[in-house]
């Protein structure tokens, strides 16, 4: 991984070195989420990794205390009968959890981080990113939004789900592919906007849905890409959004990624149901990432 761009990061948005736990529901030794984690330990955090020991699609908010294992991990990452958690001996910030995202992230906030943080809780949660997009529908059957939910409503921690629309699983241990390193890069670039943003980063029962379009023709480049405040629903009959580019209604995330010029959705969720948050707690974020936020064409 180019490592300056990302060393470059914390300090252009004043940011300081946090306490973040990370999961995803592909699988700890993804790709994607090991990129994202170097990422994040580059712009100074402590970040641990707690993830499901395979790949975990699609299986939204379940939550079973993980099991023994039988078979070896994902890519071959862990021997068989490794028993219900894991880590790797050399790196014991990445580990993994023989269940579900939900359990996985549940087990990095209560055990996994605070065994590395001297008893400390983590300060955020991210989850992802996921391979493949995360929208409308979708993210009530996320894993990696099940994840960021958990954090957000049940552990009262902060949470941001990142997902991308480039897709094919990558192992941990194959040459870092471009696009698994531009979410990387711009994960990290959103985090860190939070986290200069000032605490509390997020408000109570929120967590933050961000879809990243493909990385290809004019987007492959972190420099390329620009953020869209959305919505996750479609919304013809809810309440006014907050106010954005002159509008009281904002463009869903489909809408965001569909639309050419490499724009990120970045959609204000409610934790409660997984829809779009009310209009108070998205101006709140709005306010977080105005320098950050840009308007659809």
């Amino acid at each position: 991984m180019r490592l300056t761009t990302l060393a470059l990061l914390a300090p252009a948005l004043g940011t300081h070195g946090i306490r973040i736990i990370q999961s995803n529901d592909d699988g700890w030794a993804e790709q994607y989420a090991r990129s994202f984690h170097d990422a994040l330990i580059a712009s100074g955090h402590d970040a641990v990794l707690s993830a499901p020991a395979e790949n975990k699609s699609g299986t939204s908010s379940f939550d079973v205390e993980p099991s023994p294992r039988s078979a070896a991990c994902e890519y071959d990452s862990c021997p068989t009968k490794s028993g219900p958690i894991g880590r790797n001996e050399t790196s014991p910030r990445l580990n993994w959890v023989n269940s579900f995202p939900v359990t996985s992230m549940r087990y990095g906030i209560d055990t996994i981080g605070p065994q590395l943080w001297d008893g400390e809780a983590p300060e955020l949660a991210v989850s992802g990113p996921n391979v493949g997009s995360n929208l409308y529908m979708a993210v009530h059957f996320s894993g990696t939004v099940g994840a960021a939910v958990h954090a957000a409503k049940k552990a009262k921690i902060p949470a941001i789900a990142f997902s991308g629309a480039s897709d094919g699983n990558l192992a941990w241990n194959s040459p870092e592919a471009q696009r698994s390193r531009v979410y990387a890069e711009l994960a990290t670039k959103l985090t860190n906007a939070i986290i200069a943003s000032g605490k509390p980063y997020l408000p109570d029962d929120v967590f933050l849905n961000v879809n990243f379009p493909k990385v290809e023709g004019q987007c492959t480049e972190t420099s390329q890409f620009k953020w869209v405040l959305s919505r996750i629903n479609v919304g013809l009959f809810s309440a006014p959004d907050t106010e954005q580019c002159g509008k009281t209604r904002l463009p869903t995330e489909v809408s965001v990624v569909d639309t050419d010029g490499c724009f990120i959705a970045v959609s204000v969720g409610d934790a409660n149901d997984k829809t779009t948050a009310p209009a108070e707690k998205q101006a709140v974020v709005r306010d977080k990432l105005q320098s950050l936020l840009t308007c659809l064409p």
